[in-house]
């Protein structure tokens, strides 16, 4: 197994400067393909402007390389959806698609129901709390999409600093999926930022995949791509730096929690341990516990959805 995860870093690990500019658009002309960019945003006024403004100027003002941009509220009470709207994305609110369905809580929902509201042939997902952003990052893990026919899948990989010290980002990561992976998938131990918000894929692939409605959906993703395409299917590319708004520990627990339920269903299918976690704050007469249910739901892969069907065939 160790042989086969240094072939793929080999040969499914890049750079994004190992695709200039120039040759992922005239891959993109050649193939015809179209780009969304997805945007899941909750309270991001301050971040998601920035974000949408720099990929409308360097990629689709400059160059056509993306689409559409869609920026995917999902109830926030400020004003993301006015920024991101006066930066040139389209604003769609989550509830506002498939409303036959009742959305729940969770990133996952929201990426699923933007498979209802995009068209690209390729979907670029990118965090909408990102600082200092570079059109890199949608340069980046697109270009294999566009030139490797034999890729499905792309994911970021960064350094990702913590209040100035590098390397200390992405504790999750380090704590909970990274070990996940290795013992249970090792042929995706190689990937440097499996949990990282910033990934693209062809449509044909993410309407295949269930969706975990919440943190869990980037490790589902992950695991299920390769039992459906293969390792060789899935690459990744280094964009250099992510900055982003930090979680607190207690928060950090309950992404732990719902990645480990993630993985456990994919392990078993079987028996359920507990979907909750419990965690104690100090209050005025000590420790307090505060339990929090573990996200469970997943959403079907979009091909069992009728709309989505209808939409595919009008």
């Amino acid at each position: 197994m160790l042989n086969e995860v240094e072939r793929w870093l080999t040969t499914r690990s890049w750079s994004v400067t190992d695709r200039p500019l120039h040759r992922v658009l005239a891959a993109k002309r050649a193939t015809g393909q179209t780009v969304s960019v997805v945007l899941p945003a909750l309270n991001e006024e301050e971040t998601v402007g920035d974000i949408v403004a720099v990929i409308r100027h360097d990629l689709m003002r400059q160059v056509p390389l993306v689409d559409e941009i869609v920026v995917v509220d999902s109830g926030s009470t400020d004003r993301t959806s006015e920024v991101a709207a006066a930066a040139g994305a389209r604003v769609v609110h989550r509830d506002e698609i498939l409303p036959r369905l009742p959305a729940v809580p969770g990133k996952g929902e929201v990426l699923w129901r933007s498979l209802l509201v995009t068209s690209g042939d390729i979907v670029c997902f990118v965090d909408a709390d990102l600082k200092e952003f570079s059109s890199d990052f949608v340069l980046g893990i697109v270009g294999p999409l566009l030139t490797e026919p034999g890729v499905d899948l792309v994911k970021a990989m960064y350094d990702r600093p913590l209040r100035g010290a590098a390397g200390q980002g992405g504790r999750v990561t380090e704590l909970m999926a990274r070990p996940l992976l290795n013992m249970h998938w090792p042929q995706l131990a190689g990937f440097v930022q499996p949990l990282g918000g910033e990934y693209a894929a062809r449509r044909s692939l993410l309407e295949q995949l269930p969706f975990p409605v919440g943190y869990g959906v980037e490790l589902g993703m992950l695991v299920d791509a390769l039992h459906l395409v293969g390792l060789d299917a899935l690459a990744q590319v280094d964009v250099g730096v992510r900055v982003h708004r930090h979680q607190d520990g207690q928060a950090l627990g309950r992404m732990a929690a719902a990645i480990y339920r993630t993985a456990q269903l994919r392990l078993a299918r079987g028996h359920l341990i507990r979907p909750a976690l419990t965690q104690f704050e100090r209050g005025e007469d000590g420790f307090e516990p505060r339990t929090y249910s573990v996200d469970t739901e997943e959403r079907p892969p979009m091909t069992e959805i009728a709309e989505y069907a209808a939409r595919k065939v009008a």
